[in-house]
């Protein structure tokens, strides 16, 4: 082998390899499974052939071609395609059933006369690309094939030879190990979204009260965390609203929060005492059992007679005040009740506060989450939250919920819980509550 032959055979390997690191990085750069293929079709398309496909199968058997791509011009996916049918026996056919890396020379792609039509579109697909050479590969992982990669060349560069099979199956198998991480941790987000909601209560049905709740788990994340709410009827006919956070985004934070749940039931019902020196049997509980977390939460008592008037007595334990909106649209937060948070010293006073519920005002807690934002003071979250449900003043609270989740915190980095509590008219008799 002479210097040149030494040099060319040089370059190649460097090609090759950046083509590898590149194509690594653009998969491991994110976890959208769709971006991830996009950017990898094109980096094929540009450093290894001239055109360059993926088609990915679903559970259903389907076939979607999540990205295609041309040399220098990046090229809309396909959508979804019909899978193989039994009788189609051409290359593409039998890498998605396990075969290959199949290596396509210019005779294998000379216009034939394929006896299925399914073979034959596929065909027509290189043919359009002007391809004289190709290569199939499986997207194969956990010995389960998830679909396949094409690489084609026009005759305007050397062809593919047996020497770029383990190249491309080394750049399959990459890219089927991304999609399948993407699979897993979308699959691990929905458990641990599952495992969250099923922590969170029911709502009760109260007499004239109309009561929302709703939980938004952060996006791209696929951790628990302690937000939760809460809301239940005491022994002596009024009703009890709770919103708490513990700190920690983990398992262990999601446990803590169901157990001060279940420990805060139990202390209200038993306990017919001012909210403050509720959250203090709390805080006496929690160092006991679980002295090294901290939590924050407001424990609310709405009461009232049949008709009205109604008040809320209630006390904070760090955390943001609850949100008053009336129905002409005024928006105050009630400040007082405020204390330290849970887990922090006993010693400390817990105060309690009691506040009017005009008829037809709407309630509501809510966590961090909607109001923080890195980098901003917590004023401009709150005041952000006061304007918003204002303008919301009547609507439903099941909307008002729905609402504020998707102006304030359409990609929030935090877990979020919010519960709405709407007052009746003045003098509304007695009828079912609604939980909406």
């Amino acid at each position: 082998m002479d210097e040149y032959d030494v040099d060319e055979a040089l370059q190649q390997a460097l090609d090759r390899l950046t083509a590898l690191a590149h194509i690594s990085s653009a998969l491991a750069g994110t976890l959208d499974a769709r971006a991830g293929l996009e950017r990898a079709c094109r980096i094929l398309a540009q450093r290894l052939g001239d055109w360059c496909a993926v088609d990915l199968l679903a559970d259903d058997g389907s076939r979607e071609r999540t990205a295609a791509s041309r040399r220098g011009t990046p090229r809309a996916a396909g959508g979804e395609l019909s899978e193989p049918p039994e009788s189609a026996s051409g290359p593409l056919a039998r890498v998605l059933r396990g075969a290959g890396p199949l290596l396509l020379t210019e005779a294998d792609l000379r216009p034939v006369l394929r006896r299925d039509p399914w073979d034959a579109a596929e065909d027509h697909v290189l043919t359009e690309q002007q391809a004289v050479c190709a290569i199939v590969a499986p997207l194969r992982v956990r010995r389960e094939v998830l679909g396949a990669v094409t690489v084609a060349r026009a005759a305007n560069r050397p062809p593919l030879a047996e020497s770029d099979l383990p190249l491309v199956e080394d750049i399959a198998h990459r890219i089927a190990l991304a999609i399948d991480n993407a699979r897993l941790h979308r699959e691990t987000e929905h458990i641990a979204e599952r495992l969250q909601r099923s922590l969170l209560p029911a709502l009760p049905q109260p007499d004239h009260l109309t009561l929302a709740a709703r939980y938004a788990p952060a996006h791209g994340t696929a951790e628990v965390g302690g937000d939760w709410y809460d809301a239940f009827v005491l022994p002596t006919g009024q009703t009890a609203l709770i919103i708490g956070d513990v700190t920690g985004h983990d398992l262990k934070a999601a446990v803590t929060m169901s157990q001060l749940r279940n420990m805060l039931r139990g202390i209200a019902c038993d306990r017919q005492e001012p909210p403050g020196a509720i959250l203090h049997r709390l805080d006496l509980a929690q160092h006991a059992l679980y002295p090294a977390t901290t939590a924050s939460c407001v424990y609310a008592v709405v009461q009232g007679p049949v008709g009205g008037p109604w008040q809320l007595d209630h006390a904070s334990a760090g955390h943001p005040p609850p949100l008053l909106v009336t129905r002409d649209g005024d928006a105050h937060f009630l400040q007082g009740g405020a204390g330290v948070l849970l887990g922090v010293d006993t010693a400390l006073p817990r105060p309690s506060a009691t506040d009017p519920l005009p008829p037809l005002s709407t309630l509501l807690l809510y966590t961090d989450g909607l109001i923080e934002r890195r980098g901003e003071n917590l004023d401009r979250g709150l005041a952000r939250l006061r304007q918003h449900a204002a303008a919301l003043a009547r609507k439903t609270p099941g909307t008002l919920c729905d609402e504020l989740l998707a102006g304030l915190a359409p990609d929030a980095t935090d877990d979020i819980a919010l519960l709405a509590l709407r007052i009746p008219a003045a003098g509304a008799g007695r009828t079912a509550g609604k939980h909406r």
